[in-house]
């Protein structure tokens, strides 16, 4: 789980057969004080963040650099051979779920991701009107 801000513009791939693959990088940040000096100290940590299919593309058109994001997913570590013959490595973080935290012209809400969970009223639950004289709680005997 990180919570960032993006890098740069999430970067397209298309596949034969209509999958694709966005890639962005994020930054995250922690602050501290040291105790000798009393200076405040930032350290920046960067995360290669791949996403898939529809969350790539929720992705492209939601996001710009410096947006506000969390992610969850999981760790992948990828080898390759690099043009002078050497092995080369790098880990990613496979998007399972995102959130963007960032406000986008003063619109409500973040916007979740596509396995984000929400608190929305179960379909065989009854919505009930707030007149009517069922809704009116009893009274009783506690002295709160």
């Amino acid at each position: 789980m990180l919570i960032g801000h993006l890098g740069d513009e999430v970067k397209m791939h298309y596949f034969d057969g209509g999958n694709c693959v966005g890639r962005f990088p994020i930054a995250t940040n922690e602050s501290y004080t040291n105790r000798q000096t009393g200076e405040k100290v930032t350290n920046t940590e960067w995360h290669n963040i791949v996403v898939r299919n529809k969350a790539a593309e929720i992705c492209e058109k939601y996001l710009s650099k410096g947006d506000l994001i969390y992610i969850e997913g999981r760790l992948k570590t990828r080898q390759w051979q690099g043009e002078d013959g050497a092995t080369r490595y790098t880990t990613e973080i496979q998007a399972t779920d995102f959130t963007f935290l960032s406000n986008k012209s003063g619109e409500g809400n973040p916007v979740p991701g596509p396995g984000a969970q929400t608190a929305a009223r179960p379909a065989n639950e009854p919505i009930q009107s707030g007149n009517t004289q069922a809704n009116v709680p009893e009274e009783d005997d506690l002295p709160f």
